[in-house]
């Protein structure tokens, strides 16, 4: 009888567990809305640019339509003062922010490993100053940097070539994330490398001549995918919600362009005559950040060494 490798293992778990299960397609979802967003736009024949001012009222522009101009044409109402399809701004907005976290995350997790494993594996001034480093920028106010920042920050990019307007805008965020995230996950993976550098698997690399690159990266980080997956997964939906707070406070997309946070910030002026527009993208965040949330706390179960096979 062949032994099951690790990953048929994990698999195995998770498939026993039904919230993993749900959570899973429920995200895969997400994600395919995301990709094709402007594709099942365009099925439904219209835009988050598109206004519809036969739509709302010419004062005020409130929605005609009741529950926020929800109609066959507009499942999910039109948006108070433009008349511009809720429906379709949640699809672009789902893109920008996936892309937005997720880069972002993936920025943290490269970071965070490589400098973790260094300085885990590092000893005297290498192991003081990363570590100092990282002290350095969890002391800083994250927020007000963000905030402040933005302008300047914003502008030097498009001076490097990054085109004008959103873009810029995006790739700030995704920079600003990452480079203030990255120490939180470069602490925990160096608090495993300093156990695993003593390790025999370790020490006999060591004894066979093998450069600190192939120790590094081919006999300790095979050890740690499972808080660095645990992690990822637990950091993408926060930076999720980051985004939308950050946009909810002006840092995000400029108009025309939306995300769950512009839509939210968008939505409160209006929330006591129209509480639709408040609750549809709000309501569309908390499915996906709490689905992030049950499947990181699932996959850390799975990959709990001790758990039940």
């Amino acid at each position: 009888m062949v032994g099951r490798s690790l990953r048929e293992i994990i698999w195995a778990r998770l498939r026993r567990d039904r919230v993993a299960m749900i959570c899973l397609v429920i995200l895969v979802v997400y994600y395919l809305i995301g990709i094709l967003g402007p594709v099942v736009a365009g099925v439904l024949n219209d835009s988050p640019y598109t206004l519809h001012p036969n739509l709302i009222s010419d004062i005020g522009g409130k929605p005609i339509a009741a529950y926020g101009g929800i109609s066959a044409a507009h499942p999910l109402g039109v948006e108070w003062g433009t008349g511009r399809d809720i429906l379709a701004q949640l699809l672009f907005g789902l893109r920008i922010s996936l892309v937005i976290s997720t880069a972002a995350t993936f920025m943290t997790v490269v970071l965070g490993v490589v400098i973790g494993i260094v300085a885990g594996y590092s000893r005297g001034v290498t192991d003081n100053f990363l570590g100092r480093l990282m002290d350095l920028i969890l002391a800083f106010p994250f927020l007000l940097i963000v905030m402040s920042l933005s302008g300047v920050l914003t502008q030097r990019l498009t001076q490097l070539g990054v085109p004008e307007g959103n873009a810029s805008r995006i790739l700030y965020l995704i920079l600003v994330m990452s480079f203030f995230g990255w120490p939180y996950l470069a602490r925990i993976v160096r608090g495993q490398v300093l156990s695993l550098r003593e390790r025999e698997f370790v020490e006999a690399s060591v004894a066979m001549g093998a450069g600190r690159r192939r120790i590094l990266f081919s006999e300790i980080l095979p050890n740690l995918w499972a808080p660095i997956l645990v992690y990822a997964t637990l950091t993408l939906p926060n930076y999720i919600g980051l985004e939308a707070a950050l946009s909810f406070l002006g840092v995000g997309v400029l108009p025309p362009d939306v995300t769950f946070g512009s839509m939210l910030a968008n939505s409160v002026t209006y929330v006591n005559v129209v509480p639709t527009y408040l609750f549809i993208p709000g309501t569309a965040l908390v499915i996906l950040v709490v689905s992030f949330n049950l499947l990181g706390d699932s996959l850390r179960d799975a990959l709990d060494p001790k758990g039940v096979h």
